[in-house]
């Protein structure tokens, strides 16, 4: 499926992934092609902070890693991804946006160009709600909603703060019964210790499934790290006023263009956050100059920040990001003299053969699952009934319409207040016309004993909550079902060239 057909789609992501000169003026490569991606992977080897500096810092978290020492080379480019260090992983595409990252990586190595797949972990963050929930499903497709235990610790980034309580217990209940469940309950327990902070046991956890692969991983909070970035903050710092001009002016172009601003930045004070104590809290442009390793980039400037510290070729982002980038774009040339190209994610709905048997047996769409469940028992019991019954309601309709209208047109002639009367009297029959058509299809619907049964399970695993399922459920629970192998799977269905959502049946 296109990306820019998902549900729920803005006009931007959609027109930047149609390939939109519109959309696409607004970004300095063209991440599709390969002349695009090779003038983004030339641009990626100037500027920025010192690379051997950097790769020593990273050894702390990635130790001998044999991706590092090929990053510690001068011609080698980084793919970057990143994401929140959300429980038990966060949702299921944080996994999606790791693997496009190792396939776009493997590609530009077979152009020629080395290449590494490096995983930022946004620990800065401090949205503790979010991070502090996850949603897996048991063996009976149901929801099951986990928490993690933590103190509230507002303002503090999230990748500082202690689980007492990680929910082991009920990831182990809501996946008893699946398969490989047992390889599953080891990672998380190996990863999710008490005590542990979140950006701890997020890093523990993607790196036992991709650490193999040769993702790198960055923590920003990391000291050597900041210290590292703090010229590039002080530069924007300084500049702050003028870059609140500029991401005005980018706000009115995209409006004029029929898009629309992710992030909403007054002025140049709304880029930075300041750490004092372990809180984060928000700058001003009136603001008293702070220490530069005690500023925190917000969501534009971050990605600034990140292609300071690395070599970034291209980004690998969602459709949220995708936006973020196209306002962030005024903030490279002053800062950074260059800018990565940015390329969408994979994603995936991950279908058992029952669901998917549905799907293609009666057409179901994901957006027919977005609608809802009730709506989407409809929408089977409609596509049950005998086509010449429904070929006979739709007849009947027309017809009666036809013959309303008909009269109405000489009751307007006759009298006025009785083609009103008339207009009343013609919803209500239309009315009872559609209720008798969706009892037949009800009808229809009994005569299949499992369908509705068919349709209610569909809707649970495909789209929860009329969520897309990548943005509701952790990884998980389909690794304890379909077995860790479905890294690899999912790793070779990524297209590294044209990502786009597939649903795929493991």
């Amino acid at each position: 499926m296109p990306l820019g057909s998902l549900p729920g789609s803005s006009a931007l992501f959609s027109a930047y992934v149609s390939r939109s000169p519109a959309a696409a003026r607004l970004y300095r490569h063209d991440p599709f092609s390969e002349e695009g991606r090779r003038a983004a992977a030339q641009e990626a080897l100037s500027g920025g902070a010192p690379r051997e500096q950097v790769v020593e810092a990273l050894r702390r978290l990635n130790g001998g890693s044999p991706a590092l020492e090929k990053l510690a080379r001068p011609g080698t480019v980084a793919v970057v991804t990143g994401q929140q260090a959300g429980l038990f992983g966060g949702p299921a595409y944080t996994l999606y946006k790791a693997l496009t990252a190792v396939r776009v990586a493997g590609q530009l190595e077979a152009m020629g160009i080395p290449a590494v797949a490096v995983f930022w972990m946004a620990t800065e963050d401090h949205d503790l709600d979010e991070v502090s929930v996850a949603h897996v499903f048991d063996t009976r497709i149901r929801p099951v909603r986990l928490e993690a235990g933590a103190d509230r610790h507002q303002g503090k980034p999230i990748g500082t703060v202690p689980m007492a309580r990680p929910p082991l217990d009920g990831l182990a209940s809501a996946l008893a019964g699946f398969l490989h469940s047992g390889d599953v309950l080891r990672l998380a327990e190996t990863a999710y210790q008490p005590g542990r902070t979140f950006g701890e046991a997020f890093h523990a956890l993607l790196a036992s499934l991709l650490g193999r692969l040769g993702v790198i991983f960055v923590d920003p909070l990391q000291p050597e790290l900041r210290r590292l970035a703090a010229p590039l903050l002080a530069r924007a710092w300084q500049q702050r006023e003028r870059l609140g001009e500029a991401l005005a002016a980018r706000r009115r172009e995209l409006e004029g263009a029929g898009f629309h601003a992710q992030v909403e930045v007054r002025d140049g004070g709304g880029l930075f956050f300041v750490l004092e104590d372990g809180v984060r809290r928000r700058s001003s442009l009136a603001a008293r100059e702070p220490d530069p390793e005690s500023l925190s980039p917000n969501a534009l400037l971050r990605p600034v920040m990140q292609d300071w510290l690395l070599p970034t070729a291209l980004y690998v982002g969602g459709p949220a990001e995708i936006a973020y980038f196209a306002q962030a774009a005024v903030l490279y040339p002053p800062l950074l003299g260059r800018m990565p190209a940015i390329l969408p994610r994979a994603g995936f709905t991950l279908a058992d053969g029952r669901t998917r048997r549905l799907m293609e047996r009666y057409g179901i769409t994901l957006a027919d699952c977005m609608r809802g469940e009730e709506a989407l028992v409809e929408t089977l019991a409609a596509r049950l009934a005998p086509a010449s019954l429904e070929a006979a309601f739709d007849e009947t309709g027309a017809g009666v319409t036809r013959l309303l209208d008909r009269l109405r047109a000489e009751l307007e002639g006759f009298d006025p207040s009785l083609a009103s009367a008339l207009d009343l009297s013609r919803a209500k029959i239309l009315y009872q016309l559609a209720k008798i058509r969706r009892k037949a299809e009800r009808a229809a619907l009994r005569r299949q004993s499992d369908a509705e049964q068919q349709a209610r399970h569909a809707f649970r695993l495909v789209t929860p909550e009329r969520r897309l399922q990548e943005r509701y459920y952790s990884f998980l629970p389909f690794l304890a079902r379909y077995g860790l192998r479905l890294v690899d799977d999912l790793l070779a269905a990524v297209d590294p060239l044209c990502p786009a959502h597939e649903i795929l049946a493991p």
